[in-house]
């Protein structure tokens, strides 16, 4: 079986893994990225659109900011949608700070280039079937490209494969625990070729559920509705689709969305799942293998990037300095993050969602959205953590 020799093994090359690899690349630190699936695929894979504050910074920073800056749309604001009204709430004001909408498949394109571009080496369709030694001082993942079995030995491991992926479940039976919540809600999601009816993402609460207005460009809305988790795909065509957004989503001064081609759609269980700690010897998990959100708050993307931050500043201490504090204080970091955002999607989830088959919490979800709108302090609370959660944990 061929070796392979790198410092950092990164299993995954979602958002979380390349922009790990590119952060460590800027401090000099050689890594090698595996990934099971092809290049193609996990550029057109669709998934989060919002970037926070801090992490459209911190992308421009690490130099895959050149697109973003063209592209991206930058929002200074959220309107919420109940009772028929639409109700602004101006991040600006409150924070002094905007979000940015740019699709996740978007960041994987601009870091996949870039890798490439400096000589990276991303192993694409090399699937990683285990990862041993994790008890020794010779770590490594056994993987398998073009029919091959392979090895890769590193010094430290990232697992950013996501919840189903081998990192996960590397480490021994009890040493990680897992906390997982199952919402009794799913996202029917769709991309469609017509102009965004909003400048803004509208986040609606109406009898009939819940309601998403999005966009990934000018030309291109991404829409959803509130159905349930396990919704049969099969049963929305697409006049239903619209017939639904619009009877969701309509005002009482008429206002609405307007219908387009669809050309893509899809169903989305929502779950909430912490695993702690985050790190096992010399594995360390990040993005999904850590903690998933359900997608009400925009964190998924945000809390991924918020963590190889916080790793490659600890991996650049290490090699560098023989400095290990860093490290040893990464799982205790990024879960103190990854809570707050568990706590921000409930809120937004339990506020927006609606069919709960309890009156007494439907009125209490109404309430808080009142409060939201009427008073300044609580929607301030809800904007600096939905601007920029990342910052508030350091």
């Amino acid at each position: 079986m061929e070796t392979l020799r790198t410092r950092v093994g990164i299993v995954g090359a979602g958002p979380a893994g390349l922009l790990l690899s590119q952060l460590l690349h800027l401090r000099g630190i050689e890594s090698v990225v595996l990934e099971s699936r092809s290049r193609g695929y996990v550029e057109q894979r669709v998934r989060a659109g919002v970037l926070e504050h801090g992490i459209a910074e911190l992308l421009e920073r690490c130099g895959a900011g050149d697109r973003l800056r063209r592209e991206g749309l930058v929002h200074t604001g959220v309107e919420l949608l109940f009772d028929g009204c639409r109700h602004r709430l101006d991040f600006a004001e409150l924070t002094g700070k905007a979000i940015v909408v740019y699709g996740q498949q978007e960041v994987v394109k601009d870091l996949i280039a870039l890798r490439l571009g400096a000589g990276a080496a991303i192993l694409f369709e090399a699937p990683a079937s285990a990862i041993e030694g994790l008890d020794s001082d010779r770590p490594s993942i056994r993987f398998s490209q073009n029919g091959e079995e392979r090895r890769l030995e590193c010094d430290v491991i990232a697992g950013c494969d996501g919840f189903h992926g081998v990192s996960r479940l590397a480490p021994p039976e009890g040493a990680l625990r897992l906390h997982v919540r199952d919402y009794p809600y799913g996202w029917l999601g769709i991309l469609a070729r017509v102009a965004p009816a909003n400048d803004e993402l509208i986040y609606c609460r109406s009898e009939r559920g819940f309601a998403l207005l999005s966009m990934r460009s000018p030309e291109v809305s991404r829409l959803y509705l509130q159905v349930a988790p396990d919704e049969p795909l099969e049963d929305w065509p697409d006049d239903r689709i619209w017939d639904e957004l619009r009877a969701r989503l309509r005002t009482g001064d008429g206002w609405t969305v307007t219908p387009g081609p669809i050309f893509e759609k899809g169903v989305t269980a929502m779950r909430g799942a912490v695993v702690e700690p985050m790190r096992y010897g010399p594995l360390f998990l990040a993005g999904d293998a850590a903690h998933i959100v359900p997608p009400t708050g925009a964190k998924g993307l945000n809390l991924a990037a918020g963590d190889v931050r916080l790793l490659a500043a600890a991996l650049g201490a290490h090699f560098e300095k023989g400095d290990d504090s860093l490290l040893d204080a990464y799982s205790d970091a990024c879960l103190g993050r990854a809570w707050l955002a568990e706590e921000f999607s409930a809120f937004m989830t339990a506020t927006l969602h609606t069919l709960s088959g309890d009156p007494f919490e439907e009125r209490l979800a109404e309430a808080r959205l009142r409060h939201l709108v009427n008073s300044r302090e609580a929607a301030a609370s809800l904007a600096e953590r939905y601007v920029d959660l990342n910052s508030l944990c350091g």
